[in-house]
């Protein structure tokens, strides 16, 4: 049993079950005993490996894509290039170096990482050495009085959820209680929630959907000063337009494990619902949903694939290969990640994003 498990139980018995939101909220972030608090979780090592950290591809093409943004609405004098969740900080090291071709771009940046983990705090600032790097602790603090060129790879799918199974008269939350002297998930007793009317729609008895109050919390800021100021905002994750089903899970050793069995020792994600951080941006202008693999070739990765397979032999190119197959083949990540690109009104949407069409049956807010 883990420290934290124990402070949970302790806390359940006390108190009653607490809900899904509260149980992620603790297992990741706990100041002492939380997953990201206390180790770094990337590569061979840790429990899960991001694309950036596949190949330097992946930063390289995003970093093009931002850098046509700001050309393309005039190339501001100033403007704040932000990440959140950056991990060791080798998404921003690749942006950065992949840019360093482009009049005036450095110049006019200031860096800003959104990151709570002093671990990976430290990384960062190593991988980081010498550029013009700042960290903070939320959304608010990102500087409101310039453009925003923000890029969020797998941060959304770490922020905590609620989870919700319709039931005849209303919803049931799943929530994190104790069993037999262990933490066991189990369901609430059905009541109306007017949150989730949207859904009686598309939903039958039985139907699992899960919300994520966080991930609202984070694109509000952020849409408040794209809207004031200009900039984009590139959202890339592994989720569905619409949340629907149980998609609450944990990483421990690269391997999928049950997320109740060692509290602040796994990783804990659930599927973003890019939906939802649309309705969260009601004032900025969405592309289309983009595979990530669709992205990245329309951004020119296969060329410059290409490009540096030239100069390598053996297992290096068999490994650089690999790393392109697994960034955009359907049965890889190129399809179960998937980009949203968020700019004010008016505003051309970036590179390899197309303009917004409501699929079958889901439109909203006349989006």
């Amino acid at each position: 049993m883990t420290a934290l498990a124990k402070l949970l139980m302790q806390r359940i018995a006390l108190a009653g079950p607490m809900s899904l939101a509260e149980y992620m909220t603790d297992c990741l972030l706990h100041s002492e005993h939380g997953y990201y608090a206390t180790r770094d979780p990337l590569g061979t090592a840790g429990d899960f490996t991001t694309a950036p950290e596949i190949s330097q591809m992946f930063g390289e093409m995003l970093g093009l894509c931002l850098a046509q943004a700001w050309l393309d609405q005039g190339a501001p004098a100033r403007f704040a290039l932000a990440e959140p969740g950056p991990g060791r900080g080798t998404l921003m090291a690749d942006i950065w170096r992949a840019t360093r071709g482009v009049p005036g771009f450095h110049a006019a940046a200031t860096l800003h990482l959104i990151e709570g983990s002093p671990v990976l705090r430290d990384l960062q600032a190593k991988t980081l050495a010498g550029l013009p790097v700042s960290w903070c602790d939320g959304f608010d603090a990102l500087p409101d009085d310039r453009p925003l060129f923000l890029i969020a790879n797998e941060f959304f799918d770490a922020l905590p959820i609620r989870q919700f199974q319709r039931a005849p008269h209303g919803w049931r939350e799943m929530v994190v209680g104790l069993k037999d002297g262990a933490l066991r998930p189990g369901l609430t007793e059905a009541v109306p929630l007017a949150d989730l009317d949207h859904r009686l729609d598309d939903t039958q008895d039985g139907d699992v959907v899960e919300t994520s109050a966080a991930a609202a919390a984070a694109m509000q800021p952020i849409a408040e000063r794209i809207a004031a100021q200009g900039g984009v905002a590139l959202v890339i994750d592994y989720g569905h337009w619409r949340s629907r089903g149980d998609t609450f899970q944990a990483l421990e050793n690269h391997a999928y494990a049950d997320p109740f069995a060692h509290p602040g020792l796994a990783d804990l994600t659930a599927h973003v619902d890019f939906e939802a951080l649309a309705r969260a941006a009601p004032q900025l202008v969405h592309s289309a949903l983009t595979p990530q693999g669709d992205l990245l070739k329309a951004l020119g990765i296969e060329a410059r694939a290409a490009r540096l397979a030239q100069s390598l032999t053996g297992s290096a190119l068999d490994s650089h290969l690999a790393a392109y197959h697994r960034l955009t083949d359907a049965t890889e990540m190129g399809t179960l990640f998937k980009a949203l690109a968020f700019v004010a009104p008016d505003t051309p949407l970036p590179p390899g994003f197309a303009p917004w069409s409501a699929p079958p049956n889901e439109a909203w807010n006349d989006a």
